[in-house]
């Protein structure tokens, strides 16, 4: 029977997508459902479009999440990953799903972590600083902002000349490459296949 992943997104989905492209033809594990916060954000269309449900939760909802909790575990939900998700996951889904909810960050946690620390925020941040390097976190949440348990870091070089979008290209392809085969691994783990 295979295992049911819930995406977690707010924006435009690229990573969704390429989570759920890797695991369309995956014989043991399947996106079952996209969750947003955000109705008009992309990964609505596109979920919509590789046929994925997508299950909406305004902001009020976050802030116990008992409704989201019910939600997920009428839908089967195994494990949820995060894929560019801005909201801090309720306590509630915490204890629903522990040890069983990972999320990629776009730097080498915990530089450039925390509330408020994502997307191009991110690579404006590393370029201000003159980093040589940086690079992709996926981790475990907990109930502070990227400070769960770390299961990889990849790093890419940033050149002197690199622009902030320089930088989100060679971090969104670290992402594209290693976020589906990890998310695989650690459910295969978690779940004892």
């Amino acid at each position: 029977m295979k295992k049911n992943i819930a995406v977690f997104a707010s924006g435009s989905g690229t990573n969704a997508e390429n989570i759920i492209d890797y695991f369309s033809d995956n014989d043991s594990v399947r996106v079952a459902v996209v969750v947003t916060n955000n109705a008009s954000a992309g990964v609505v269309e596109r979920a919509k479009r590789l046929q994925v449900p997508i299950l909406y939760f305004p902001k009020a909802d976050w802030s116990i999440g008992y409704s989201i909790v019910d939600t997920l575990r009428s839908s089967h939900i195994d494990f949820v990953v995060l894929a560019g998700f801005l909201l801090r996951i309720p306590d509630s889904v915490l204890a629903a799903y522990p040890d069983k909810i990972i999320n990629i960050h776009p730097s080498l946690l915990p530089k450039y972590g925390g509330k408020g620390m994502y997307g191009s925020k991110v690579h404006e941040a590393v370029v201000a600083a003159g980093d040589k390097e940086s690079g992709i976190t996926i981790h475990y949440i907990n109930e502070y902002y990227d400070e769960g348990a770390i299961i990889l870091q990849k790093k890419c070089s940033v050149l002197s000349a690199d622009t902030p979008d320089d930088v989100a290209a060679k971090v969104h392809a670290l992402e594209y490459e290693y976020y589906p085969k990890i998310i695989e691994q650690v459910i295969k783990q978690a779940l004892s296949f």
